[in-house]
């Protein structure tokens, strides 16, 4: 039996795609099929967040269902539907930041809480000053991501997360390679910066 080639593949995507957009309903549960897995990945990593991940997930293939029909293979199907997920992912950060800043006006006391710093460590055979270590740094990095500006975020987190290159992050966010090379090395600074004392 022949193995399938990169080409093969991208031939059979390519036939999917077209069938799909005529409305083949079998094609689009096969292209859903192909890539929900690297979606709900892709949401879960930009968001950290479960409930927000299946979200963006559901809202995704939604939009590339009604939208489908306007593909007009200018770039590749998986950066056009990454380009939908990373603009769905900015949008629920960009809410995020505005829940927070107006949770913080109103709150009282310590501030909002945040339930990551109540959940133990599950690995008993760490010791103590490791395990004290870990939990700052994952909080700082975490303060540190926050941080960032939503586009910062996105271009330090699909680079180092999900490591795509950066002409490809350029294409997905609908810029340059340059520029997304800019955003990369200010998001980097300010990491480098926040977590000085760590490393």
């Amino acid at each position: 039996m022949a193995r399938e080639t990169g080409l093969d593949v991208q031939i059979d995507e390519t036939a999917l795609i077209r069938a799909a957009q005529q409305g083949d309903h079998d094609a689009f549960e096969r292209l859903v099929r192909a890539y929900d897995q690297s979606v709900l990945r892709l949401a879960m990593n930009l968001l950290r967040s479960p409930e927000d991940a299946r979200d963006v997930y559901q809202e995704a293939f939604l939009r590339v269902h009604r939208n489908l029909h306007s593909f007009r293979f200018d770039c590749s199907f998986h950066t056009w539907l990454y380009r939908i997920v990373t603009n769905l992912c900015l949008d629920q950060i960009r809410k995020r930041k505005v829940r927070k800043e107006e949770a913080t006006v109103v709150a009282t006391g310590e501030g909002p809480l945040d339930r990551l710093d109540a959940v133990a460590e599950q690995r008993a055979d760490t010791d103590p000053e490791r395990r004290l270590f870990s939990g700052q740094l994952r909080r700082r990095i975490k303060e540190v991501l926050n941080n960032l500006t939503p586009r910062e975020r996105m271009v330090f987190e699909l680079r180092h997360y999900q490591g795509l290159r950066l002409k490809q992050i350029g294409e997905i966010l609908g810029t340059s390679e340059e520029a997304a090379k800019n955003c990369l090395f200010r998001a980097t600074q300010k990491m480098r910066a926040a977590l000085g004392d760590f490393v």
